[in-house]
């Protein structure tokens, strides 16, 4: 039987089940016990499973993933949740030279079986230092898995299955969308990690993007329909690795693409869609891709340069409509 969940209790959910069935599964992160969690994600797993589970830490990232990723040598499996990604950056030594490297320095013989999680882009008027997207930053390290999804259903799953993987994942969340609803059944729920899902079936456009840009796509689809242009829309859920078959199928259908990333255009997911697409399906295309990116330069605070600096639905419609020229 479906169910509505918020994104917040669906993460909420899949820890408690994965920490039931796992005695080596524990939470570790700023108030993620006594305060239920920055954003509530841990809302009453204190009381379930006790401060040996459920740890709160000092405001130091680089200790307390240190401390995960050793744990996580050591047999148990860590989950570690920073209050924001932009506080992860502190981090990043352990994440990067540590975890990420353990099966490479070990020959395969040692696997750092931990998740990293937390709110990643942009979050209303929080300025330049805690508005950074990062999915494109972790994905170009080798070791390391990307997840950036917002789908209730499929967050609790891939959440699940990434808690039970052998090696280090990041999950990219966004504060904004905790509150985001969708159905999720009751029982156990696995998604496959690597694999992009079809939010909307198109003829005349591909749009790809990911994470609360998706919702976005949905809102200028909306307004494309009544155009009568077509637009089918793929959320890529998993950064590293990336789905390029469903892209490639998608634009073998509909001829045109259109990227949609919340992050800076240069060098990030968009550039390597935008890459495979040239690649693999050039002669399928009928228009060049288009990529719709946050402004290259870094988030201000006015509410007025928000919302000019990051995609909306009248930029996607904008380059959808450039590329259905022909």
């Amino acid at each position: 039987m479906s169910r509505i969940l918020t994104l917040r209790d669906a993460l909420n959910e899949a820890m408690i089940e994965e920490m039931r069935r796992d005695e080596n599964v524990f939470l570790m992160g700023e108030e993620v016990a006594e305060y239920n969690g920055a954003y509530k994600v841990s809302k009453g797993m204190l009381d379930a499973f006790g401060p040996k589970r459920v740890v709160d830490t000092p405001i130091a990232e680089l200790g307390f993933a240190g401390i995960g990723v050793g744990a996580a040598m050591n047999g148990l499996r860590p989950i570690v949740e920073f209050m924001t990604w932009n506080f992860a950056v502190l981090a990043f030594d352990q994440i990067v030279n540590n975890a990420a490297k353990t099966v490479s320095q070990s020959a395969g013989e040692f696997h750092c079986p931990i998740v990293f999680r937390g709110p990643s882009g942009a979050a209303g008027q929080l300025a330049q230092q805690h508005s950074q997207t990062f999915e494109a930053w972790l994905a170009n390290t080798p070791g390391i898995k990307v997840i950036s999804c917002i789908d209730p259903h499929d967050s609790k799953g891939l959440l699940k299955a990434a808690i039970r993987d052998e090696d280090p994942i990041c999950i990219m969340e966004s504060e904004i969308m905790y509150g985001h609803k969708g159905e999720v059944p009751e029982g156990e729920i696995l998604v496959e990690i690597g694999k992009a899902a079809v939010r909307r079936e198109g003829t005349d456009v591909t749009l790809v993007s990911f994470n609360k840009m998706v919702e976005v796509c949905k809102s200028a689809a909306d307004e494309l329909a009544k155009d009568g242009i077509s637009a089918e829309i793929i959320d890529l859920r998993t950064i590293r690795p990336l789905d390029i078959d469903t892209i490639i199928n998608s634009v073998k259908k509909t001829n045109r693409i259109v990227v949609v990333d919340e992050s800076w255009p240069f060098a990030g997911v968009s550039s390597e869609v935008t890459y495979n697409v040239q690649k693999f399906a050039f002669d399928y295309l009928d228009a060049p891709v288009i990529r719709v990116n946050s402004a290259d330069t870094s988030l201000p605070y006015a509410p007025t340069f928000v919302e000019e600096f990051l995609p909306s639905p009248a930029k996607i419609i904008t380059a959808v409509k450039q590329v259905m020229y022909r």
